[in-house]
């Protein structure tokens, strides 16, 4: 981002002060009223929670599935999407599978900006699931918390340190409402992920003294501009390009290797250092196609971390966690965990199974809420999400960026002062390190 996206940025600011002053801020300080919540008093019983979807894309539409499939007491009753036709793409595919589960009526879809605002104020809906672009999460999960709704937020939940600020708000009120808060980092849900970081949290491979973790892919979508849009939309509808709604890969994608490195060590690291560049990026792409980053965590332990979008290269998702008496590897996706001592043999391991992983952050989710015994788990996600915008920060300024200065002085919102769906919107060019400021 250019120096004048960052001056428009902390101008804008201003305007949202309310959402953006510090942490530390407790709930009655910041004078944040919410509705009542449904299903949030212990012993509560509902039989049925009833769904509104906020984003009804390819992730919108996978966790519709996910909380479909696993779940019989759930129903679908409200959709918003900026995209008028994905709702009704979403039904078509949904309603044979579902039946009378599926009962989302033609005045309860939602289109526009705001159309996510319909369903907040919707007493039909208790739990609401967004799948927006990463840009949007901090301020729509706020606003749901306030209404009284119970969330699933897909990961990442912010993109900037003022989001970050939002989503520890929005946390703190879930907590005092009694609101539900689930986030889409399944791996804290898969059998042998949770498997490998309570070997390690047991003594299995010693004492951790670092990691080297990697998420490099051979590409990612991009879509080109269709001719009519306006800048907003076109940056709304190719998001992943535009940093203000992505955080680009480091945070959008990488963000789950970022989450276990943070489950593993206990907490954030204290600083990140890096680089990286672009190479085959569209033109109009602010993304960079690969990132190296060293983040340091407390008690000197280092987790090199890497990476990289770039078609015809070779893909790795792994974790490895090196320790004083041995080796723990979890890999992404279904591959599983293996464990070997410092000599490289194995001595453990365990297959992965993803699919299992998704569906049971929704059944948690679900039963949390017919219980009544809400689950919180807003600021471990929002963690995870700012150490990857540190290192992007890093990455793109050329400097150590500390977590103190991210957490506690960084100006940098990236979120923009107004919002036109047929406006006009600056695409600032892609970062050059030495060029681009800190703030």
């Amino acid at each position: 981002m250019s120096t004048d996206h960052v001056t428009r940025a902390q101008t804008g600011s201003t305007r949202r002060s309310f959402l953006q002053s510090g942490t530390a801020v407790t709930v009655a300080a910041a004078g944040l009223a919410s509705r009542p919540v449904r299903g949030a008093e212990p012993g509560t019983a509902l039989e049925t929670v009833r769904l509104g979807l906020v984003g009804a894309g390819g992730r919108g539409s996978g966790a519709i599935e996910n909380s479909m499939s696993i779940n019989d007491n759930v129903k679908l009753v409200a959709i918003a999407d900026v995209n008028a036709r994905k709702p009704v793409s979403l039904l078509r595919r949904a309603e044979p599978k579902y039946g009378a589960r599926v009962a989302v009526t033609s005045n309860k879809i939602h289109t526009g900006l705001d159309g996510y605002k319909r369903i907040l104020d919707d007493p039909d809906v208790d739990l609401v699931l967004f799948a927006t672009p990463p840009g949007f999460r901090p301020r729509h999960l706020l606003e749901a918390v306030e209404a009284g709704k119970h969330v699933f937020a897909e990961k990442p939940t912010c993109v900037d340190p003022a989001g970050y600020r939002i989503c520890r708000k929005a946390h703190a009120l879930a907590e005092a409402n009694g609101t539900s808060i689930v986030t889409g980092t399944q791996y804290r849900r898969q059998s042998n992920y949770v498997e490998s970081v309570n070997r390690i949290r047991d003594g299995a491979i010693g004492e951790v003294i670092g990691s080297q973790m990697r998420y490099c892919a051979s590409g990612i979508w991009y879509r080109p501009r269709r001719e009519g849009m306006s800048d907003t939309e076109y940056q709304i509808y190719n998001w992943m390009h535009f940093i203000w709604l992505s955080g680009d890969q480091i945070v959008e994608q990488a963000v789950h290797n970022i989450d276990t490195m943070n489950w593993i060590m206990g907490g954030p690291p204290e600083i990140a250092y890096g680089g990286g560049g672009r190479f085959t990026r569209p033109d109009d792409s602010q993304m960079w196609d690969n990132m190296a980053v060293d983040f340091v965590y407390p008690g000197n332990r280092m987790c090199s971390f890497m990476c990289r979008q770039v078609p015809n290269t070779e893909t790795d998702n792994s974790n490895v966690i090196y320790g004083t008496d041995g080796v723990m590897t979890i890999y992404g996706g279904d591959r599983g965990s293996l464990m070997s001592d410092r000599d490289g043999t194995e001595r453990w391991s365990m297959k992965g199974d993803i699919g299992a992983a998704y569906q049971q952050e929704h059944q948690d989710l679900v039963n949390s809420i017919v219980t009544g015994n809400p689950v919180v788990e807003l600021n471990d996600t929002a963690d995870s999400s700012l150490t990857a915008v540190i290192g992007r920060m890093a990455g793109y300024t050329g400097k150590n960026v500390t977590w103190d200065f991210a957490v506690n002085h960084s100006t940098l919102d990236m979120f923009p002062g107004e919002l036109n769906y047929d406006g006009d919107m600056p695409n600032p060019p892609f970062a050059i390190p030495g060029k681009e400021p800190l703030v």
